[in-house]
């Protein structure tokens, strides 16, 4: 370690240079790190949903469920399988043990899932496994509504769709409450009988005319041309003139023995914002995207769509993910930079301004150099990042208080600046080392925690190790150089011994000596001390909470009914218990949504 801080001393210029890019790197990190509210967690739930239209609760648990079960059962890792089977659905649910690999896990079940499909039924549509990543959850939340024509509102939310999903921070955009286009025939059985056409004609002309027909490539010794078959009826033109009957010269098209219009399937959905039909667009973001940005950028793009749209469609921004982290990272960044002044004076006020300032600079540089590290590592910034750098601000100057304050001593005894700081640093390298290590050492096992509250917290130990780690740098080598470089000679005036202290340095002396005179006395006195804490604590104490209690700022109400009611039954029962919620008083915003046991 003394040659390490020598050569450090004897090249002063690259140990600065490399303190300001460390400086200049942080900020970049700070700025370019993902933020978050909640670390990213990987909840070691799995999900595999089966659909089949019509299926009764009973056949779809004997002919859905155990074919999958029987495969399931021997996924690696897997700690218990729930089934759940109704009228046309079915899903299992597989909580696997702590730990695990979500990737693995996914890939396993995919595995053992097509596995199963050859013994499904064949109408079954694809089985979809998905696992549950907070991180996919909406970020921002939009509702159209307005009295304009459905078609109008739904064509609005499609493109506005389509633009959002073009931004670089956003996965994919789903819009709640929108019916899937159809189209309508009507036909006129007089005119069916005239030209001597059944209903299985005309299906089957359909049927054949709207087939997409792989035609591969055809290689022309200039090129590769790939082969396409017109077989898609693509527009509502194409469906009026496909040709029905031919006879006599004559051909009849289709719009002559049928009426065609475009309409929507009945509803399987309902969405309404504070109790008016509305369109919902739920915009989530990419798991590595910064929400800031992402929101950002979502919301200018509807801002501009805004502006095109007609003055009676109305737009609801609701759950706003953003806002809600830009307000929590807020208030921790103003508590972090509170906590680093309350620091620096308590520190000023103990070495003197100039040793104070110099003390001081390990904590800009510990804390932008961990959060490089972290930028590194691919970690994010949230509430338990920033909770642990408040909670080791402290710890940060301990090194290099240290070894100021003994630097001090040296310039007052007439040392050189370098000399001072150099033999300083060299002095006290082991037992600053020494002390962070330990402190490191408390938070080692906290890496290893398992289960999602290991996953949840390991950003702790994780920030303190690499904030410490960076603290011990700036103590021992950027803070000793940048002393020699800055420092000038004599005496700082504070912290130089009997001479230079005060009041309550006079009155810790005479309680130092006390205590140490009568060691009985004060080991007892210590116990004492300890026991009358636990007792309090067994005495006063409420107990244990992982997370205390907050003010929530939304709150979800889940509405189950029997499966056999249709969706308009359901829907009713929604729209009875909207109601009574949007008469509760604080409520700003009321979202609510009606679902099909599939969706």
């Amino acid at each position: 370690m003394n040659r390490l801080i020598a050569a450090a001393f004897a090249r002063t210029r690259t140990v600065l240079l490399a303190f300001v890019l460390l400086l200049g790197l942080g900020l970049a990190a700070y700025q370019a790190i993902p933020k978050e509210a909640e670390p990213d967690v990987a909840i070691p739930v799995v999900f595999v949903s089966l659909v089949h239209e019509g299926i009764s609760p009973e056949d779809a648990e004997r002919l859905l469920l155990k074919p999958m079960e029987k495969e399931l059962q021997s996924v690696e890792g897997l700690d218990e399988m729930r089934a759940v089977a109704m009228e046309g659905y079915a899903y299992l649910r597989l909580d696997f043990e702590a730990g695990f690999d979500p990737d693995q896990a996914v890939r396993d079940v995919r595995e053992k899932v097509d596995r199963a499909k050859p013994e499904l039924p064949p109408a079954t549509e694809e089985p979809v496994v998905q696992e549950v990543d907070t991180s996919l959850f909406p970020v921002l939340t939009l509702g159209l509504s307005g009295p304009v024509p459905e078609r109008t509102l739904v064509g609005m939310a499609r493109t506005l769709r389509d633009d959002l999903e073009a931004l670089p921070g956003v996965l994919e955009v789903t819009i709640s409450g929108m019916r899937e286009d159809v189209l309508d025939v009507l036909v006129d059985p007089l005119t069916m009988e005239t030209y001597n056409l059944s209903y299985e004609q005309l299906y089957r002309l359909i049927q054949r005319n709207n087939q997409l027909v792989a035609a591969g490539a055809m290689d022309t010794g200039a090129g590769r041309l790939v082969v396409k078959v017109p077989g898609v009826l693509e527009t509502f033109r194409d469906v009026m003139e496909l040709p029905v009957k031919a006879a006599g010269g004559t051909t009849v098209p289709f719009g002559d023995v049928a009426t065609v219009r475009r309409t929507y399937k009945d509803p399987d959905t309902f969405a309404r914002v504070n109790g008016q039909p509305a369109l919902v667009l739920e915009v989530r973001k990419r798991t590595d995207a910064n929400i800031l940005e992402t929101v950002a950028g979502a919301r200018r793009v509807i801002a501009a769509h805004r502006q095109d749209w007609p003055a009676t469609v109305r737009t609801d921004v609701m759950q706003d993910k953003a806002a809600d982290v830009r307000d929590l990272l807020g208030d921790l960044q103003n508590n972090v930079l509170s906590a680093v002044v309350l620091v620096m004076i308590v520190v000023v006020g103990a070495l003197g301004l100039r040793s104070g300032v110099l003390t001081g600079l390990a904590i800009p540089g510990a804390f932008l150099t961990g959060v490089l590290a972290l930028w590194v590592l691919g970690s994010d910034m949230n509430i338990v990042v920033l909770f642990t750098l408040i909670m080791v601000v402290g710890m940060l100057v301990d090194g290099a208080i240290v070894v100021v304050e003994l630097a001090d001593r040296n310039l007052g005894v007439g040392m050189a600046p370098a000399t001072a700081y150099r033999a300083a640093a060299q002095r006290m390298a082991w037992p600053v080392t020494s002390s962070v290590a330990t402190t490191m050492a408390v938070f080692v096992p906290l890496l290893f925690w398992p289960g999602i509250v290991g996953e949840f917290m390991r950003y702790l130990p994780m920030t303190v190790l690499l904030t410490l780690g960076a603290s011990l740098l700036m103590a021992l080598l950027a803070v000793p150089v940048l002393g020699g470089v800055l420092g000038r000679g004599g005496a700082s005036g504070a912290g130089l011994g009997p001479a230079g202290e005060g009041a309550a340095g006079r009155a810790y002396r005479r309680l130092l000596a006390a205590a140490v005179a009568r060691p009985g006395a004060a080991l007892g006195l210590s116990l004492a001390v300890v026991a009358a804490a636990y007792g309090g604590y067994l005495v006063f104490g409420k107990g244990v909470m992982f997370f205390a209690d907050i003010e929530p700022d939304y709150a979800q109400v889940q509405i189950s009914a029997r499966a056999d009611r249709s969706i308009q039954e359901k829907d009713a029962l929604v729209r009875a218990v909207e109601k009574r919620i949007a008469a509760a008083p604080g409520i700003a915003t009321v979202y609510s949504r009606t679902l099909n046991a599939t969706e």
